[in-house]
């Protein structure tokens, strides 16, 4: 059972640091100054704590106690969360107890992070046409993630991080521990070290010292052979459609299945549309709306009868993405969509997704709409017109996204295409040249 003692550093006749002893087992035992100080007259050897002899000492006293039992509470929690446990560790937790955090050191890529944590909501973020205040949650999520990535790696290392330590080595003994020893996706490592590469660039034009190597980061991404796409083909969805469901709550996931992969917005855009951002002109329907993550208007016209149907007589109810992503499943399980595919599903053992063949039902999310739209209609829709529905800022983000490389032939094609179609009313000319002969 871990102990916690108190000691002095020495006994003369003059205020001394209070060192605090933590003693896991025999080969585990860490001892740290506590930050306090104290005469030695004042300290009782038979306690180990102050002397209860004047206010001062027992506000002391009173704080070695919490000091105590916060560390013993951080300690069970992270031995449970295998965090190592030694001297670093223990220094963290006294700061962390009394809140010592070297705020003003804006050096420590750590502080600074948390300043962009603090200020979120007022910070300037630079969109098309000027900026606009505060930031996403899911990038403010994305800041806090990497920040606790940071602040273990620090835990593991036994050194704190300045902008000025971002060398190359650093970086790639950074990456290779995210990957190899926290064995995250690639993509969400990349994540990580493009948010420090952005967070030192911006950090140096505020004059802080940043390492020259920080700026030149290369941020790398999973090949296209290693990003397992699920989507939903046009004869699986025929199959969805018609598949025989009684449960109401699989009914109303399968219309919002069948929406998505036609309209091809993101899930949580999905979700929010309503009857009312529907409107018809000249006998069509129209869908009308501003895409969450990138504020885009974005306008999709509705053709696919079956959907027309859904949104006219039957608009399915709001769920949310957890039960929907949950039920979908279900849906595709009970349409028989069980072709084996290799993907990536959570193991809640090894608490990472796990590549292996599954049958694809268990493959699908909200997030296989989009993708199924924008790889359905690939080749048979003008790729700008997929890209202005689908909402990518340009074609090579759009063909990343489907696991495509851009076909120049395919250009080729769609303008002889539309060049027939715009002279297939016109008739043929035909001259007689003569050749100079009767013949």
């Amino acid at each position: 059972m871990a102990t916690i003692q108190y000691r002095l550093r020495s006994k003369a006749n003059k205020n001394v640091s209070i060192k605090i002893r933590l003693s896991i087992n025999r080969d585990n035992v860490f001892e740290l100054n506590t930050g306090f100080t104290i005469n030695p007259k004042d300290w009782s050897e038979a306690t180990s704590l102050p002397k209860q002899n004047n206010p001062e000492n027992k506000l002391l006293s009173n704080n070695l106690k919490k000091l105590e039992t916060f560390v013993l509470d951080n300690l069970n929690t992270d031995l449970g969360r295998s965090i190592l446990i030694d001297g670093l560790w223990l220094e963290t937790k006294i700061n962390d107890c009394f809140e010592r955090i070297e705020k003003t050191d804006t050096g420590l890529i750590v502080n600074y992070i948390q300043d962009i944590i603090d200020n979120s909501s007022t910070r300037k973020v630079k969109i098309k046409g000027g900026y606009k205040l505060g930031l996403s949650k899911s990038r403010e999520n994305s800041f806090i993630s990497t920040k606790s990535i940071i602040s273990e790696y620090e835990t593991k290392t036994k050194k704190k991080i300045h902008f000025i330590d971002i060398n190359e080595n650093l970086v790639d003994k950074l990456t290779n521990w995210l990957i190899k020893t926290k064995k995250y996706a690639i993509n969400t490592a990349s994540k990580h070290i493009a948010n420090i590469k952005t967070i030192s660039i911006e950090a140096e034009k505020k004059g802080i010292q940043v390492n020259a190597y920080a700026k030149q980061i290369n941020i790398f991404s999973e090949s296209d052979e290693d990003r397992f796409i699920q989507t939903l083909s046009f004869e699986e969805l025929e199959t969805i459609r018609t598949a025989d469901i009684k449960s109401e709550a699989y009914n109303n996931a399968r219309k919002w299945l069948l929406i998505g992969c036609e309209i091809g917005q993101r899930g949580g855009d999905l979700m929010n549309i309503t009857k009312e951002d529907i409107r018809y002109k000249g006998g069509n329907m129209y869908l009308d709306i501003i895409q969450q993550k990138t504020k885009k208007a974005v306008t999709i016209g509705i053709i696919a009868p079956h959907v027309i149907d859904i949104i006219e007589n039957s608009f399915p109810y709001k769920i949310s993405t957890q039960k929907l992503n949950l039920y979908i499943k279900e849906v595709c399980k009970i349409a028989k969509i069980e072709t084996l595919t290799e993907g990536k599903i959570f193991d809640a053992k090894t608490g990472r997704k796990e590549l292996k063949f599954y049958e694809k039902h268990k493959l699908i999310t909200s997030h296989s709409f989009r993708r199924s739209f924008a790889t359905n209609y690939y080749k048979k829709i003008p790729t700008a017109v997929l890209i202005g529905i689908t909402g990518h800022s340009k074609e090579s983000l759009f063909l990343t996204y489907i696991n495509q490389r851009e076909d120049k032939d395919s250009n080729a094609d769609l303008f002889m295409k539309f060049y027939e179609d715009l002279n297939k009313d016109k008739k043929t000319e035909m001259k007689l040249i003569k050749n100079g002969t009767d013949n």
